[in-house]
């Protein structure tokens, strides 16, 4: 089954779900703020699990990315995306500095495509780096 986006009459599967990924990350590393908060809901969480961070709301997710310490870039290794249009597992390279650590990302889509929540695994458990108390709520 696929839904129509936004009522526009298109069709939302699995090919748009790759467009819209590859958009979110493109927008990312071109540190592109407005693009980036074209591509999320108002109402996204972003989960940290190994960090034990959760991030409420499009504002915060777009400052706490612009605000990220140090120049980071994504390489994407490989995206599948359900059928119906609802749902992409990405796995990426993380380069920061000269360093690439591999990470797993989970994204959730709205019936106008736009990004609902992303869940990033990284390799090991950390404790978060100060200053984004703010933005934050940890569990």
């Amino acid at each position: 089954m696929t839904e129509t986006a936004g009522g526009t009459g298109e069709t939302w599967g699995a090919a748009e779900v790759r467009a819209a990924v590859e958009a979110y990350w493109a927008a990312a590393d071109a540190r592109d703020w407005s693009a980036f908060a074209a591509t999320l809901a108002d109402d996204i969480v972003y989960e940290l699990p190994q960090s034990r961070e959760r991030i409420r709301g499009k504002e915060r997710y777009v400052r706490f990315n612009r605000e990220y310490p140090g120049e980071r870039h994504a390489r994407i290794e490989r995206i599948v995306a359900d059928g119906e249009g609802r749902q992409a597992a990405v796995r990426t390279l993380v380069a920061v500095g000269p360093d690439e650590v591999p990470a797993i990302h989970f994204f959730t889509f709205g019936p106008d495509g736009m990004i609902t929540g992303v869940t990033a695994f990284r390799p090991e458990p950390y404790e978060p780096p100060a200053g984004r108390e703010d933005l934050v709520e940890r569990y």
